[in-house]
């Protein structure tokens, strides 16, 4: 590896330092792209199997429409390997032109000058701006008063569903979409009604081992509330206590055996539904292509509103700028246009299930002849993430701290409120910690 560049500022080690807590660094460098017409852009991404190949496809399409610029992709491992190879590749002086990272992990590389900002104006001049997203996933984009990441796609929790099974169970309207449930009590009674006709369960939910499967789905009733859980640096975790306990309460009541199974982990959920054997499927969008292998009826949509407020939990991969200490301005200013154009053209990554984040692409008339994709979109609108914090978001340990706390509870019946209360002394302890990658405390997201 090339010795890092002697003008990386301690701040910058300091980051460097932090993103490895943890993790093992993988072996191994990229080597840097030669000059050439057109210009080689590298592009670091983790996404595999049909996410990877939809992107390559992506990536042929922008390589072949312009002769400026050649995107060279690199793909790493999911996960703690990825985000560690790309801090240290920000840090030593080797990062690529582009990279995609989950727009929750941003509050953890911003702050040490992991990332460089995007120039705001410059992706106006390209037509990307406020204008073209979904408030919530721009301002999501936003850390410490500018804009380190531009976002791909949503992809939020859904609610799948069996419509053979559901008309069976006559809880359909006339267009085939699920009938509205507009609280706990109602959503109850479908689901017991969908079990009635169901061979197996109403509702396939797999948690077991999974905190990231709790989470979702936790958060998604909670933040329904009008609520949002606040991790103050240095202070205390916020979480109103009824509205929390509220929301694992009604996680208790769906795992009684005739609605869901008790016990069940997301692999068992993921083949119950694509047999045939359950009505509903609480899921990421990222499985629209396994229920379309399967060869099952089925439609998705948004989780009902069962507390009032629009919300559920999503993350998006989006495209960030990892810092280069001297980039290259015409390399620059190429990635710029490479991700305007790979915006434009993301109708294919619908495909894959996940909702782009470009408006104008959800917002045509092809779009909306996409099924089930289009009956979901609207969940762009009300995406909740991670609340912002250096330790949390997609691949940390957040996700599984919360499972650690709340899975006994699910599986036995046992208190929530004695769970929650353990999920926050879990997360007031890691708050209590400085922030590795900013000692100073001197950035505020």
């Amino acid at each position: 590896m090339a010795p890092p560049s002697l003008h990386m500022t301690r701040r910058q080690l300091f980051a460097g330092a932090a993103a490895l807590a943890g993790t093992a660094l993988l072996a191994g460098c990229t080597p840097p792209g030669s000059a050439r017409t057109p210009q080689e852009l590298q592009f670091w991404h983790l996404l595999s199997g049909g996410d990877g190949v939809t992107m390559s496809g992506l990536l042929d399409t922008v390589n072949a429409a312009q002769s400026d610029y050649r995107v060279r992709p690199t793909v790493l491992a999911w996960g703690s390997p990825y985000y560690t190879k790309l801090a240290m590749a920000a840090t030593g002086g080797r990062a690529p032109e582009v990279a995609i990272m989950h727009a929750t992990r941003v509050a953890g590389y911003a702050p040490g000058g992991l990332l460089d900002p995007w120039d705001v104006d410059r992706l106006a001049e390209l037509g990307v701006d406020e204008s073209t997203f979904p408030a919530p996933i721009w301002e999501k984009g936003h850390a410490g008063g500018e804009l380190y990441s531009v976002a791909l796609d949503a992809h939020p929790f859904v609610l799948m569903f069996n419509t053979d099974i559901c008309d069976a169970a006559g809880v359909l309207d006339s267009d085939g979409r699920l009938n509205p449930t507009k609280n706990p009590d109602e959503f109850l009674e479908l689901t017991r009604a969908v079990a009635g006709s169901a061979e197996g369960h109403g509702l396939s939910y797999g948690y077991l081992g999974d905190g990231a499967q709790m989470w979702r789905l936790f958060y998604t009733l909670y933040t329904q509330h009008g609520l949002e859980m606040k991790l103050p640096e240095g202070g205390k975790s916020e979480l109103d206590q009824d509205a929390a306990v509220e929301s694992l309460a009604l996680m208790q009541s769906l795992l009684d055996g005739e609605i869901a199974a008790p016990q069940n982990d997301y692999q068992s959920a993921i083949a119950e539904f694509a047999t045939g054997r359950s009505g509903m499927l609480l899921t990421g969008v990222w499985e629209l292509r396994t229920m379309q292998a399967a060869g099952i009826p089925f439609d998705a949509t948004t989780i009902p509103t069962l507390f009032g407020t629009e919300s559920v939990y999503a993350d998006s991969h989006s495209f960030v700028l990892p810092h280069q200490n001297d980039p290259d301005p015409t390399k620059r200013d190429l990635s710029y246009r490479f991700v305007a154009d790979l915006l434009k053209g993301s109708f294919d990554w619908a495909e894959a299930g996940h909702i782009p984040a470009y408006l104008p692409v959800t917002q045509s008339p092809d779009y909306a002849d996409l099924v089930p994709q289009a009956h979901y979109a609207e969940a762009a609108e009300h995406v909740a993430y991670d609340p912002p914090a250096w330790f949390t978001g997609s691949g940390s340990n957040f996700q599984g701290d919360f499972g650690a706390s709340v899975q006994g509870a699910l599986l036995s019946g046992g208190d929530p409120a004695a769970a929650i209360a353990d999920f926050q002394r879990r997360v007031d302890a890691v708050l209590s910690r400085p922030n590795p990658a900013d000692p100073e405390g001197t950035w505020q997201s």
